[in-house]
């Protein structure tokens, strides 16, 4: 299925508030943060971090103690978990959430997405920044730019072949392709972090020793402890339900929402709601 592209009435209006006149946006903001809304939560993230890498890390030793063993298959489900835990993490560091200090932020965010993940930290904060300026408006936001899923009837209809094929049986395909999301998101990393086109930035040497770190440690451990057949098929498991697992995390809040044509004018307020979807599902949902 794909989504229709809807002209929405964009008008920004405004109307008077206690605080003086601006738009419904900053009107809005004042609100949220008297309510107290913003503020950081120094607690929670400090049991949550602390949670995360104990699990991480034990993951590893019962990989050590078990050895060569099909059980490990199980392991590697658990380390799918955990690794997406690990980048949620990352994922509010790259909103400037957990600390004051953007460094201190950056700094998690490049050890729990370079280091734990490997993830580029530096490529997803652009690409994700530049996601929610603009969700779902084409030409903006990269989340819905052509690729293996079409979002609107013109990038359907502009495929040919097996890209056409693709397009029409979707639907049915998401799930099954979120299978690849993981090893989609590695090879998006390396790709940004060779790509010279772009703005030059101090941490790819950074970003790159991480990646190589990871990555150098993730094989060894694998070929080391299992036999060849049982590492590829730990790698398999583990990557891929990493993906599905993230994907089913964050594509439920802007798939099947409106998208906005790439000359229409919405205002910042109505961008990120009528294009965003609530989920209720009680605290383990939320925590999922």
């Amino acid at each position: 299925m794909v989504v229709e592209t809807v002209r929405p009435d964009t008008g920004t209006r405004r109307r008077p508030s206690a605080a003086g006149r601006g738009s419904d946006y900053a009107e809005l903001s004042r609100q949220i943060k008297q309510a107290g809304l913003f503020d950081r939560r120094p607690t929670y993230y400090a049991f949550k971090i602390g949670a995360n890498l104990s699990l991480f890390a034990g993951g590893w030793v019962v990989f050590a103690l078990l050895g060569r063993s099909w059980w490990q298959l199980l392991v590697a489900a658990f380390l799918a978990v955990m690794f997406t835990q690990v980048a949620f993490v990352g994922h509010d560091a790259g909103h400037k959430q957990i600390f004051r200090s953007k460094r201190a932020n950056d700094l998690l965010g490049h050890l729990h997405g370079g280091l734990l993940v490997g993830l580029s930290y530096g490529w997803w904060v652009d690409k994700h920044n530049r996601h929610h300026s603009h969700p779902n408006h084409e030409g903006r936001d990269p989340d819905i730019a052509s690729g293996a899923i079409a979002f609107t009837r013109e990038q359907a209809r502009a495929r040919r072949g097996l890209g056409a094929l693709l397009a029409r049986s979707q639907a049915y395909l998401f799930f099954p392709m979120l299978l690849l999301e993981g090893l989609n998101l590695h090879v998006a990393s390396v790709r940004a972090l060779l790509d010279r086109t772009g703005t030059p930035s101090k941490t790819k040497p950074v970003e790159a020793a991480l990646l190589l770190v990871h990555a150098a440690a993730y094989l060894a451990a694998l070929f080391l402890v299992l036999s060849p057949i049982q590492a590829v098929c730990f790698i398999l498991v583990q990557q891929g339900l990493f993906g599905v697992y993230m994907g089913c995390s964050f594509a439920p809040n802007h798939k099947g929402m409106p998208i906005f044509g790439a000359d229409d004018k919405i205002d910042y307020l109505r961008r990120q709601v009528l294009t965003s979807r609530n989920v209720r599902g009680g605290r383990f949902t939320d925590f999922v």
